[in-house]
């Protein structure tokens, strides 16, 4: 079997898609943040762009690792070893955090 292929599962949950759907949303989220980024810019100023920098970059960090992700998942199941992907996580926590923060100064500042 060639490691690019997806070996069938028996998981009637379809856990992978169901993960690979909240990476989408997540990203789509992000997106969206960024837009609202670039809308504060007249009012903020350049030194805004930081917020919409910092989102294209996570979105564009989700897009590039949705397919690992999703392939080591379905390997995972038919292996009957998952583990959870720690990392990813906890980087998009930091940046929802950064984000509140960010937002937060913004605000408060006006």
């Amino acid at each position: 079997m060639s490691s690019r292929a997806w070996p069938a599962t028996s998981d009637p949950g379809l856990q992978p898609e169901r993960t690979t759907l909240a990476w989408s949303r997540t990203m789509l989220s992000l997106l969206v943040a960024s837009a609202v980024g670039l809308r504060w810019l007249p009012h903020y100023g350049p030194a805004v762009l930081a917020l919409p920098l910092l989102t294209v970059a996570a979105a564009a960090a989700v897009v590039l690792g949705a397919r690992r992700r999703h392939t080591r998942s379905v390997h995972g199941i038919h292996r009957e070893s998952v583990h959870a992907a720690v990392g990813p996580v906890a980087a998009m926590t930091l940046v929802c955090l950064a984000l509140g923060v960010v937002g937060l100064v913004l605000v408060s500042a006006d």
